[in-house]
């Protein structure tokens, strides 16, 4: 069963990072090793192609960034981080999350309309090719979208446009490089004085994770695997929380909020990017031969139960 939100709701109103060191050799950053970027998305089309009309899945996400960027605004963010960060939905092994992704389908992305649990095989084996002696990296790769459990019932059956898409902060100014910028004039926030200027709520340098995000499953696997206590190192929980910012990784924009941990491990979650974004297609991968591995990383890296 595909969970869909038929009825999004539009009238609504930190922690210190793992301190292991990762090092990038800047001379891999963009290396591709064996993985080779296609052309064109699972529908033959270009990868994130938002303005694309003959795009079949062009309305539906389109609709879905306009209900996201009128609704997420610095108050619905605290309100809905307060909640999620309880952690009081359940209590379940990673794997037995990944499984529940058989029920997802993310209505922002372009790309793919096949069910999550394909995509993070897909772009974990794809890591592994080209890093096999990061695991941790193999791992973030596999559980990077788990968040997207909030799409479910049990953990709140939040409409699309809370839970998937990508991420902007809240608190200051919209940058121009958002998809569908347009439709955050519609947001409250949008002509607040307090929160319409470059910085707003924030200085400069203070540290992405002094930055309140738009709420969804980048922020809330973080909040899962951190207070968990994993043992993945600080680059992985940045990409983790990161990996839907576009606009910062793929633009280059909100840089003047980044202290120098956030440029050290920007260079991990440019590398993951293209694995992310690029290995999106409708080939499945065999889950029962690499299961084991996965489940290795999984005890490596977490406890049995892990409170969600």
């Amino acid at each position: 069963m595909t969970v869909i939100v038929e009825n999004p709701v539009e009238d609504i109103e930190l922690f210190e990072e793992q301190k292991k060191e990762i090092h990038v050799d800047p001379d891999e950053v963009v290396s591709d090793g064996g993985f080779t970027m296609p052309d064109s998305n699972a529908f033959g089309q270009s990868f994130r192609d938002y303005e694309n009309a003959e795009n079949e899945r062009h309305q539906i996400v389109e609709q879905t960034y306009r209900l996201q960027h009128i609704n997420q605004t610095y108050d619905y963010v605290k309100k809905m981080r307060e909640e999620y960060s309880r952690l009081d939905k359940a209590e379940m092994s990673i794997w037995e999350c990944c499984e529940l992704l058989n029920d997802v389908v993310d209505e922002s992305d372009p790309d793919l309309d096949e069910p999550q649990i394909m995509h993070l095989l897909q772009s974990a084996e794809a890591i592994r090719k080209d890093y096999p002696d990061e695991d941790w990296l193999h791992l973030t790769a596999l559980i990077h979208d788990l968040g997207k459990i909030l799409l479910l019932p049990q953990f709140g059956g939040l409409p699309q446009w809370s839970a998937v898409g990508d991420i902007f902060p809240v608190g200051c100014a919209f940058d121009e490089s958002n998809v569908h910028y347009q439709f955050f004039k519609e947001n409250p926030d949008f002509n607040n004085p307090k929160y319409n200027t470059k910085n707003g709520v924030y200085s400069e340098g203070c540290g992405l994770s002094n930055v309140l995000m738009s709420f969804g499953h980048d922020d809330y696997m973080y909040l899962v695997a951190k207070e968990n206590g994993t043992t993945l190192p600080s680059a992985a929980l940045f990409v983790i929380r990161y990996h839907s910012f576009y606009p910062l990784h793929s633009c280059g924009a909100y840089k003047h909020l980044m202290n120098e941990e956030d440029v050290e491990n920007l260079e991990w979650l440019q590398i993951f990017n293209k694995y992310d974004l690029y290995s999106k297609s409708k080939v499945p991968v065999d889950v029962e031969k690499v299961k084991p591995y996965y489940l290795s990383l999984i005890d490596k890296y977490f406890p049995a139960k892990v409170k969600w």
